[in-house]
């Protein structure tokens, strides 16, 4: 079976209150449509990503620089934008199932996609969903009429996203059930027997307010770990001097196996110690001649993409750079701007500091560089 994800984020976000929409709110550094595309992402049956967004938002989508996902304009309500996405699905051929998701939804987890994915199998639609354990009421005119009990709240429940379609189907109900729809896609099927509903997970709450985000925050709060990182190099003539993957002029450079990057070397090791998944010693071993005299940027890029498919993602650095020259301050902000696009989180979550050792010991005396790092990383799955 093959799959296309359809993430709908046309809304306005008029209940959220911020000057900036649901879609592009941030949570360690990725904002809440880049969550839900990196965990679709580690589904291989999910062959396409449809983005569904809001025309005013257009910079906010092109400023995420999103690679290989159809982007598609919204309509005016959620069943147009749901609709102006199947009507562009529909033309591909190398997809029969669709999913359906909510962009506020990022906390669902890959158990549960896989679940509904499987499922597909055997049924035309499967949506998770919540049962109501708590007291039900309904008001009717100024008192409290009508308690909802026993068997009768036995049949009420909540629908989640992401919700699993035939392709070819919900594009008919779409296109001729239009008047049927309320607040979903699974509203459109008039004949539930067709329909799977599976346990869904209460963390896969929907995000409504400033509190709801807040929450989501507090979930991946707990989840940080930290790791930290330290290197040193010996300072030799005819070697060059790279640090965070800058190559600086200098009639000394660093003593080591690969290209000797005391920063890159310290801030893989701090992401490895987080990650709990050992150290740059143990992944890239300096007895092996594959890594001889290799730059540590590739060390890094590697790293960064085995943590991902772990679920981590790089919270924020802090570096120290201990060194009585080259004069740091000199080369912060391009030293930022690689680890920011070798651990692709944005510049506010690096902090580079310059320290000296006053003229002590071998850092002091220039023969040697050395780097102390704290990274913290987030769990997203």
């Amino acid at each position: 079976m093959s799959f296309c994800l359809i993430i709908l984020a046309g809304g306005n976000s008029h209940r959220f209150r911020s000057n900036v929409g649901k879609p592009y709110q941030k949570i360690a550094g990725k904002s809440l449509i880049e969550i839900n595309i990196d965990k679709a992402r580690k589904i291989k049956a999910i062959k396409k990503i449809v983005l569904v967004y809001n025309k005013k938002d257009s910079k906010k989508v092109k400023s995420l620089k999103l690679r290989n996902i159809k982007l598609v304009l919204g309509g005016k309500n959620r069943q147009q934008s749901a609709f102006n996405a199947l009507k562009i699905l529909i033309r591909n051929k190398g997809v029969t199932k669709v999913l359906i998701h909510d962009v506020a939804r990022p906390n669902f987890s890959l158990k549960l996609l896989k679940t509904i994915i499987s499922k597909m199998r055997s049924f035309k639609a499967v949506v998770p969903k919540i049962n109501i354990n708590d007291a039900v009421k309904q008001k009717i005119d100024s008192s409290l009429s009508e308690y909802i009990i026993g068997k009768n709240r036995d049949n009420l429940f909540l629908t989640q996203t992401p919700q699993a379609f035939n392709l070819k189907e919900i594009y008919h109900l779409h296109k001729t059930n239009t008047a049927k729809y309320k607040d979903d896609d699974i509203s459109l099927y008039m004949d539930l027997n067709k329909v799977q509903f599976i346990e869904g997970e209460k963390n896969n709450f929907k995000i409504t307010d400033w509190s709801d985000f807040q929450n989501l925050k507090n979930i991946y709060r707990s989840k940080q770990k930290v790791g930290i990182g330290f290197d040193v190099h010996r300072l030799v003539p005819k070697r060059k001097l790279y640090l965070a993957g800058l190559k600086i002029k200098s009639k000394l450079g660093t003593l080591g196996h690969s290209d000797g990057d005391p920063v890159l070397h310290a801030i893989t090791d701090a992401i490895l110690g987080a990650c709990q998944m050992g150290d740059i010693g143990q992944l890239f071993s300096d007895k092996s001649k594959k890594f001889k005299n290799i730059r540590s940027t590739i060390l890094l890029q590697k790293v960064i993409e085995k943590i991902k498919t772990k679920g981590y993602f790089v919270n924020n650095i802090d570096i120290n750079i201990i060194t009585q020259t080259p004069k740091i301050k000199n080369f912060k902000n391009r030293m930022i701007e690689n680890i920011e696009k070798l651990c692709e989180i944005s510049k506010n979550q690096i902090n580079i500091k310059g320290k000296t050792t006053e003229k002590l010991g071998v850092i002091g005396k220039e023969k040697a560089i050395a780097c102390e790092v704290i990274a913290s990383v987030v769990k997203y799955d």
